[in-house]
Protein backbone atom coordinates (compact mmCIF):
# COMPACT_ATOMS: atom_id res chain seq x y z
CA UNK A 1 0.00 0.00 0.00
CA UNK A 2 1.18 3.11 -1.12
CA UNK A 3 1.45 6.48 0.83
CA UNK A 4 -0.88 8.49 -1.47
CA UNK A 5 -3.49 5.75 -1.06
CA UNK A 6 -3.68 6.12 2.74
CA UNK A 7 -4.60 9.21 2.71
CA UNK A 8 -7.52 7.99 0.69
CA UNK A 9 -8.62 5.56 3.24
CA UNK A 10 -11.04 6.18 6.19
CA UNK A 11 -9.59 6.18 9.84
CA UNK A 12 -11.98 3.40 10.65
CA UNK A 13 -10.34 1.53 7.41
CA UNK A 14 -6.59 2.51 8.62
CA UNK A 15 -7.13 0.75 11.90
CA UNK A 16 -8.56 -2.18 9.89
CA UNK A 17 -5.30 -2.23 8.33
CA UNK A 18 -3.32 -1.81 11.16
CA UNK A 19 -4.42 -4.65 12.58
CA UNK A 20 -4.12 -7.05 9.87
CA UNK A 21 -0.48 -5.99 9.29
CA UNK A 22 0.48 -6.03 12.91
CA UNK A 23 -0.62 -9.80 13.46
CA UNK A 24 0.60 -10.58 10.10
CA UNK A 25 4.14 -9.00 11.48
CA UNK A 26 4.14 -10.52 14.35
CA UNK A 27 3.69 -14.12 13.12
CA UNK A 28 6.71 -13.11 10.48
CA UNK A 29 8.89 -12.38 13.42
CA UNK A 30 8.38 -15.60 15.30
CA UNK A 31 8.48 -17.67 12.53
CA UNK A 32 11.63 -15.87 11.61
CA UNK A 33 10.52 -14.20 7.99
CA UNK A 34 12.11 -11.25 8.34
CA UNK A 35 11.75 -10.41 4.46
CA UNK A 36 7.99 -10.79 4.78
CA UNK A 37 7.81 -8.81 8.32
CA UNK A 38 10.31 -5.91 7.49
CA UNK A 39 7.57 -5.19 4.31
CA UNK A 40 5.51 -5.24 6.81
CA UNK A 41 6.77 -2.87 9.28
CA UNK A 42 7.56 -0.14 6.37
CA UNK A 43 3.21 0.32 5.96
CA UNK A 44 2.73 -0.16 9.64
CA UNK A 45 5.17 3.31 9.93
CA UNK A 46 2.87 4.82 7.54
CA UNK A 47 -0.32 4.09 8.83
CA UNK A 48 1.09 5.49 12.03
CA UNK A 49 2.62 8.31 10.74
CA UNK A 50 -1.52 8.49 8.74
CA UNK A 51 -3.11 8.51 11.97
CA UNK A 52 -0.75 10.64 13.69
CA UNK A 53 -1.19 13.67 10.72
CA UNK A 54 -5.05 13.51 11.56
CA UNK A 55 -4.66 14.20 15.35
CA UNK A 56 -4.91 12.60 18.46
CA UNK A 57 -9.15 11.08 17.98
CA UNK A 58 -7.80 9.22 15.30
CA UNK A 59 -4.84 7.91 16.97
CA UNK A 60 -6.93 6.99 19.63
CA UNK A 61 -9.21 4.47 17.31
CA UNK A 62 -6.11 2.15 17.39
CA UNK A 63 -6.88 1.45 21.09
CA UNK A 64 -9.79 -0.81 19.86
CA UNK A 65 -7.06 -3.48 19.51
CA UNK A 66 -5.27 -3.30 22.34
CA UNK A 67 -6.29 -6.33 23.99
CA UNK A 68 -6.95 -8.29 20.81
CA UNK A 69 -5.43 -12.15 20.63
CA UNK A 70 -2.89 -11.17 18.26
CA UNK A 71 0.50 -10.51 20.29
CA UNK A 72 1.75 -9.10 17.20
CA UNK A 73 -0.86 -6.49 17.50
CA UNK A 74 -0.82 -5.39 20.98
CA UNK A 75 2.83 -4.89 20.54
CA UNK A 76 2.30 -2.28 17.66
CA UNK A 77 -0.88 -0.58 19.64
CA UNK A 78 0.82 -0.56 22.68
CA UNK A 79 4.27 1.00 21.09
CA UNK A 80 1.71 3.45 19.04
CA UNK A 81 -0.13 4.25 22.29
CA UNK A 82 2.73 5.45 24.24
CA UNK A 83 2.25 8.52 22.64
CA UNK A 84 -1.29 9.36 23.58
CA UNK A 85 -2.15 6.47 26.16
CA UNK A 86 1.03 5.62 28.24
CA UNK A 87 -0.67 3.93 31.35
CA UNK A 88 -2.81 1.52 29.05
CA UNK A 89 0.46 1.07 26.99
CA UNK A 90 2.82 0.15 29.47
CA UNK A 91 0.41 -2.48 30.89
CA UNK A 92 0.25 -4.34 27.65
CA UNK A 93 3.79 -3.58 26.70
CA UNK A 94 4.36 -5.29 30.45
CA UNK A 95 2.01 -8.26 30.03
CA UNK A 96 3.78 -9.06 26.55
CA UNK A 97 7.09 -8.52 28.06
CA UNK A 98 5.98 -11.83 30.36
CA UNK A 99 5.78 -14.30 27.07
CA UNK A 100 8.42 -16.69 27.00
CA UNK A 101 10.19 -17.50 24.06
CA UNK A 102 9.00 -14.93 21.88
CA UNK A 103 10.77 -12.48 20.07
CA UNK A 104 7.37 -10.06 20.04
CA UNK A 105 7.59 -10.02 23.97
CA UNK A 106 11.62 -9.79 23.96
CA UNK A 107 10.60 -6.87 21.73
CA UNK A 108 8.11 -5.08 24.54
CA UNK A 109 10.21 -5.97 27.43
CA UNK A 110 13.34 -3.52 25.05
CA UNK A 111 10.67 -0.99 24.34
CA UNK A 112 9.36 -0.50 27.74
CA UNK A 113 12.75 0.15 28.99
CA UNK A 114 13.37 2.22 26.43
CA UNK A 115 10.54 4.25 27.26
CA UNK A 116 10.90 4.58 30.90
CA UNK A 117 14.08 5.26 30.43
CA UNK A 118 13.13 8.03 27.92
CA UNK A 119 15.03 7.03 24.57
CA UNK A 120 12.34 5.22 23.06
CA UNK A 121 11.66 6.89 19.53
CA UNK A 122 8.44 5.45 17.62
CA UNK A 123 8.21 6.28 13.73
Amino acid sequence: MKKAQLKTLSTERLVEEFGVLSAGHGRDIEEAKPKAANRKFDVLVELQRELRSRGVEAQRQVLRLIDDAEPGTRYWVSSFALEFAPSEAERVLAELAKIPRSLVGFTAEWTLKEWKAGTFKNG
